[in-house]
């Protein structure tokens, strides 16, 4: 698989939800979760996982935009979708529909947010444990606030995005920052205290 098919999610630092998405040579701002980018993502952390994951299909308010032509399958979202993020639930991870018995949050919101979403392939293969649900890219608040876990674009930047996904397209999200990458490496720290190394200190 080509990096043209690979969508890669990076935070800057690690003191902040804001981020950079990447595919081929084209680049979105992001933001992600209010818990930070975790290896060992739990149900309720609020943290974006890390890893490879498949995009498996885009969900949208036709009451609100018009979908431009897209690969991957869609459907309007409508006011009897929700998402089930109870652990015990024998549909966990899985859309659903409200009112039921189970803790789920709803699709049809008041506010953006859900107004396109892809539904990213995370722990739904089959759902396990308690390692988390409802991983999406969607629409960000205008001020790119954090998210609860998922990835968030600006309204224009994921309605470009979206023609641009496919079966193939993956979504990779690095467990390293960007400020980490541009720090000097281990080596040239270990060459330092060398250079810095005094016998007297034997």
């Amino acid at each position: 698989m080509t990096d043209e098919n690979v969508l890669i999610v990076q935070a800057d630092s690690a003191e902040t939800s804001l981020g950079w998405a990447s595919l081929g040579a084209r680049r979105w701002r992001c933001t992600l979760g209010a818990g930070g980018v975790r290896e060992d993502k739990v149900e309720g952390d609020a943290a974006t996982p890390v890893g490879e994951f498949p995009l498996r299909r885009i969900y949208f308010r036709n009451d609100r935009l018009v979908l431009p032509k897209v690969t991957l399958p869609a459907r309007p979202i409508n006011e009897h979708d929700g998402w089930c993020d109870d652990p015990r639930a024998p549909i966990y991870n899985r859309l659903v529909r409200i009112p039921n018995e189970w803790s789920h949050e709803k699709m049809w919101r008041e506010d953006a947010l859900y107004d396109v979403v892809v539904v990213v392939g995370y722990n739904d293969d089959p759902p396990e444990g308690e390692w988390g649900s409802a991983i999406f890219l969607h629409l960000a608040r205008e001020d790119y606030g954090p998210t609860q876990g998922c990835v968030a674009f600006a309204r224009d930047d994921l309605l470009e995005l979206l023609p641009l996904l496919t079966h193939e397209t993956r979504l990779r999200v690095l467990s390293h920052p960007a400020d980490e990458a541009a720090r000097p490496s281990s080596a040239n720290d270990d060459i330092k205290q060398f250079e810095d190394f005094d016998e007297k200190d034997w």
